[in-house]
């Protein structure tokens, strides 16, 4: 038994990632985790352990995807409280490593499609491996992955290089929110920048729209908490921004840049515009994968 243990200890990282991307949920990739170790102890054997604990874990992930696709919770009718401890312990951790952006994307695909698009996309499960877990062929399991990963990996209209610099203007604005720091949000803003909001995003009583970079670089200075769950991301094909506190979608921010700052960006809240949006992933740069 101890040995079985320390070989299951040694799988238990990689067991927790693999659910973790497939369900966007910490707790619920330790209570799949888990179950494969019961169902472990109550093996007569396993020939390849690692084989079987990946099989065991994904029809665990595949169950719950389906449960809660059945039952699914209705949307936020407002944002809710994005206070830095808003993520249980080491969710937080996981989410960054893995990308909020991703994470919602990844909620937007069926449970099979995702299954398949993690396993063999993110780790390299073959196909034939992946099949009996969705109860497809080989072939069935590929065609199912090779529509995940049309639907998670976006392409836009801009050229490349229009694609890059906008990229690295809302990548200088989400980091500038992040930090609260003044000077540069109005490095960033246009001095006519324009923002919009659905009332949902904003306290009772706020305007609807904001104009100027100081007034808007005030305000984001004030908000700026959300920024710590935000990620860039296609948002409907141009360079946006994803709000996704434990890989939820609750905000999404469309960008308008204009030379090497941001002209304007509403902030959408409304759950059915929220369901409307086409997010998809920008590649991380000097990373592969996710």
């Amino acid at each position: 038994m101890d040995e079985l243990t320390g070989k299951f200890e040694a799988e238990r990282g990689r067991l927790r990632g693999l659910a973790f991307r497939m369900l966007g949920s910490a707790a619920e990739a330790d209570d799949a985790v888990q179950e494969a170790w019961l169902r472990l102890n109550r093996a007569d054997s396993v020939d390849n352990l690692a084989a079987w604990l990946t099989t065991v874990v994904s029809r665990v992930c595949l169950d719950a995807l389906r449960t809660r696709k059945a039952r699914r919770e209705d949307p936020f009718e407002v944002v809710p409280d994005l206070a830095a401890d808003a993520d249980p312990a080491g969710e937080v951790e996981l989410a960054d490593s893995v990308g909020r952006a991703l994470l919602v994307v990844l909620d937007a695909l069926g449970p099979a499609e995702r299954i398949a698009f993690v396993l063999h996309d993110l780790f390299a499960v073959p196909f034939d491996r992946i099949a009996p877990v969705l109860d497809r062929t080989p072939v069935a399991a590929k065609k199912l992955a090779s529509r995940a990963r049309h639907r998670v990996r976006g392409t836009s209209p801009l050229p490349p290089a229009d694609l890059a610099r906008h990229r690295r203007v809302v990548d200088a604005f989400l980091a500038a929110a992040r930090g609260g720091d003044l000077d540069e949000l109005l490095a960033v803003l246009a001095s006519d920048v324009v923002r919009h909001a659905d009332a949902a995003a904003l306290p009772a009583g706020a305007a609807l729209e904001a104009r100027g970079a100081r007034a808007v670089a005030d305000e984001t200075q004030v908000f700026g908490k959300r920024a710590h769950f935000a990620e860039t991301a296609l948002v409907d094909g141009a360079v946006g921004v994803v709000v996704a506190p434990r890989g939820r979608l609750v905000l999404a921010l469309a960008v308008t840049v204009e030379g090497e700052r941001v002209a304007a960006y509403e902030v959408i809240a409304d759950p059915a515009r929220l369901a409307a949006l086409h997010v998809t992933l920008l590649a991380r740069p000097g990373r592969r994968g996710a």
